[in-house]
């Protein structure tokens, strides 16, 4: 028998949420800025503002999740720090590229205390430490070209900047298509996403009727 219990937080659902939803529309109108004359959603304009406005609602929303898993103790969960981490590393690597295709069980189901498998954590720890700076140091300094051209002219503008933005932005689409396919392999294609909506997972309880009601 399983029961449900709550795996994310409502803070943690609504963080992660807004941080989906930003970089979707991030992706979109960047690619729209990129090549406006082969890609048309909002106009060249309109597409400046709301990426400029959704990248100011990213860097919030990352500073403020920062703050929350600093202060609640919660930012250990994204540090390799088990002794046997590569040895699960290991046994997550083979399961997402044989055993899940045999019908073994996931090597690490998840609980509140331990949510992330370690592919997981070394991927929040690049994203996190290395491709969001990179995109935000970028873009800023994208911003001031717009913003002040003759000051950032003399730092050869946006020459240098903008294939570095744009290889941030691919490996952030690489990371979406790849987070949303491995949503699916839990035991049921939704169960990941459902938990990440409704906060709770079933997970297995071992015992009897009887033994869980006491």
């Amino acid at each position: 028998m399983s029961r449900a219990i709550q795996i994310y937080t409502v803070h943690e659902r609504i963080w992660h949420w807004i941080q989906a939803f930003t970089i979707i529309v991030l992706m979109v109108t960047g690619s729209e800025i990129r090549s406006p004359q082969s890609f048309h959603v909002l106009g060249f304009q309109t597409a400046v503002i709301t990426h400029n406005v959704f990248a100011g609602l990213l860097l919030f929303n990352a500073v403020m999740g920062l703050f929350y898993f600093l202060t609640s103790g919660k930012m250990k969960q994204y540090l390799p720090g088990e002794h046997d981490f590569f040895h699960k590393a290991y046994c997550q690597v083979r399961y997402y590229s044989y055993g899940m295709f045999r019908g073994e069980p996931h090597p690490m189901e998840p609980t509140p205390d331990r949510r992330l498998n370690p592919l997981q954590k070394l991927t929040y720890l690049v994203i996190l430490n290395i491709l969001l700076p990179l995109q935000v140091v970028t873009g800023l300094l994208l911003w001031s070209v717009q913003t002040w051209p003759a000051a950032m002219s003399g730092m050869g503008g946006g020459g240098a900047l903008v294939p570095l933005h744009a290889l941030g932005s691919w490996l952030f689409l690489a990371f979406t298509i790849m987070h949303v396919y491995l949503t699916t392999t839990g035991n049921t294609p939704l169960e990941n996403i459902r938990a990440m909506i409704t906060g709770l997972r079933e997970q297995p309880v071992e015992g009897s009727i009887e033994e869980v009601k006491s």
